[in-house]
C-alpha cells in the first residue's frame, strides 16, 4: 500500500525546539517552518481536537515533519510513540497524492484501517493508514492543492 510520492518522514518529540536546533546544526536545510496549531481531526474512537506544536523542515525536497502533541486526546497516535526523553522517534512516512478520492477509493481496498484523518476539502486532506504490521510504521497520505503546497513549502 504504497502510492503517490513518498516526500516526508515524521517524527515525534517531548521538545520541537530543541529537534529543530539539531537540524539547524547538522542538516543543509532549504526551509523551516514551524507552527502550533489546533486541529479538528476523525479517529475510529471519535472526532475531536488537539493542539500540536509542529515544524516542517526541508532538506532539498524531502520533508522531515516534527510533531510534538501537546494536548487533546486524538493525539494519542502520537504520545504513545514518544520517546522517554526528548530525543526525536520515528513515526510514519507519508505520500502526496494527485486525487485524493482515488487515494481513499484505494485505501479502501487494502486490509490496513484508517485510524487518523483531517483536513480542509478543497485545500489539503491527509489520513493515517495502519501499516505497522507490514511495514513497522503508519503511513500518511495528503492531497493538497497547488497554492497549499507551496505554502507547506513544496516545489
Amino acid at each position: 500500500m504504497a502510492i503517490g510520492q513518498h516526500y516526508q518522514n515524521a517524527y515525534v518529540t517531548r521538545d520541537v525546539d530543541k529537534a529543530v536546533q539539531g537540524f539547524r546544526k547538522w542538516a543543509d536545510t532549504r526551509l523551516i517552518l514551524e507552527t502550533e496549531v489546533e486541529v479538528k481531526l476523525w479517529t475510529p474512537e471519535g472526532e475531536g481536537s488537539g493542539v500540536q506544536k509542529l515544524a516542517f523542515v526541508w532538506v532539498e525536497d524531502l520533508n522531515y515533519e516534527l510533531i510534538e502533541p501537546k494536548s487533546g486526546d486524538v493525539l494519542k497516535i502520537y504520545k504513545e510513540a514518544l520517546p522517554e526523553g526528548d530525543g526525536l522517534a520515528f513515526h510514519h512516512v507519508c505520500h502526496r497524492v494527485d486525487d485524493w478520492d482515488e487515494t481513499i477509493a484505494h485505501i479502501e481496498k487494502n486490509p490496513f484501517p484508517v485510524v487518523l484523518k483531517g483536513g480542509t476539502p478543497d485545500m489539503l486532506q491527509f489520513c493515517y493508514v495502519d501499516t505497522r504490521e507490514w511495514l513497522g510504521h503508519f503511513t500518511e497520505y495528503i492531497w493538497a492543492n497547488p497554492e497549499r503546497w507551496q505554502q507547506l513549502g513544496g516545489r
